[in-house]
């Protein structure tokens, strides 16, 4: 990756930094610090967007860790989701675990889950494969729709607010001062996890697993915790998600989320962490494009409804997502990438 104009690495700490010039670092902290003054100035409904783009970017976080760098399609991030929602409500409204350490434990059961359903990537790849997750997609939520007893079936299941210190952490602007949180500590997470031997085994996984195969790479060992590590990302968006909606519903964890979130990385950027932050953005953004037209066009236009506008922006995102992929297949994350080298460049543009 290129340097900014006059600034040279001189060690190998240097060359390996996430972070490298002094301008980078006041950025970064200038924008932690803005994200975490954010909810106390926000309204109660763009909290609510924040904390949902936050926990979206999460889900998103692990599923590009599979998908992107690893190549393994999965269709069932929402039911992992699931699980991890489902195993924080039990835990805690149940069992009466603390959300503390309910919130690492959904990460796992969800990623233990991950791994039994990903064994068959081991023999199939591909089309074959997202057809096997279809199958965990479908199970995971018929299991949730007729366990009554544990999960509360149809009629879904209360889950309590986290406390701490007798403080209780009620509503959207308290629940970001943890959900923000998990969101910084999962992309720095996983933004070095693809640095590591881990994340280049997965690429030359994604590459040619044959070729990776031969050199040593153990696909047995790599896909599974390619797996695992994916939806503990989900599982960990899911107990968010259901310490934020105070109730979880199985309606809430559809097939239909599944594939919009694989399309949220097309439009992010596949193989780029920061694409599964651009992708969230933008798909949340477009809901909120689309509250905005329901609130005016049905009053001042008389032929469009509610329902059309719905239906509208399902055909817009979809279309969006297809123009990504014929003109711009790599993603928000590769114009990002491309304004970045020309500030890096500058003033020698040639």
């Amino acid at each position: 990756m290129g340097l900014p104009c006059g600034t040279f690495n001189q060690t190998y700490d240097e060359d390996q930094a996430i972070v490298r010039t002094r301008l980078q670092w006041g950025l970064l902290g200038i924008s932690v610090v803005s994200l975490f003054l954010l909810p106390l100035v926000l309204g109660e409904k763009w909290l609510y967007v924040l904390n949902y783009t936050a926990i979206t970017c999460i889900a998103l976080l692990g599923l590009n860790l599979l998908t992107g760098y690893c190549g393994q399609i999965s269709i069932a991030h929402t039911a992992f989701m699931a699980i991890g929602g489902y195993t924080s409500a039990i835990l805690t409204g149940k069992v009466g675990i603390p959300f503390w350490f309910a919130l690492p434990l959904a990460g796992v059961c969800a990623g233990i889950l991950g791994v039994l359903f990903g064994l068959p990537a081991l023999r199939i790849k591909g089309l074959y494969l997202a057809l096997t997750t279809l199958a965990a997609q479908l199970i995971i939520i018929f299991v949730i729709w007729n366990w009554d007893s544990m999960t509360g079936g149809p009629f879904g299941i209360a889950v309590p607010s986290p406390s701490l210190g007798g403080f209780e952490f009620y509503g959207n602007q308290a629940m970001a001062y943890i959900i923000l949180p998990v969101t910084l500590l999962m992309l720095f997470f996983a933004k070095n996890l693809v640095r590591t031997r881990v994340g280049r085994a997965w690429i030359a996984i994604r590459d040619n697993d044959i070729a990776a195969e031969v050199m040593g790479v153990s696909l047995l060992y790599y896909k599974l915790l390619a797996f695992f590590i994916a939806c503990f990302f989900a599982g960990v968006a899911g107990s968010l998600f259901a310490h934020l909606m105070i109730g979880l519903h199985p309606n809430q964890f559809t097939l239909v989320n599944s594939i919009w979130y694989l399309g949220m990385l097309i439009i992010g950027g596949l193989g780029s962490t920061t694409g599964a932050v651009f992708g969230a953005i933008f798909y949340r953004g477009l809901e909120e494009i689309v509250d905005v037209m329901n609130e005016v066009l049905p009053g001042t236009i008389a032929f469009i409804s509610e329902e059309r506008i719905l239906a509208l922006s399902l055909v817009v995102f979809a279309l969006v997502i297809g123009l990504f992929l014929v003109y711009e297949p790599r993603g928000v994350a590769h114009r990002w990438e491309l304004l970045k080298h020309s500030y890096r460049i500058w003033p020698f543009p040639y």
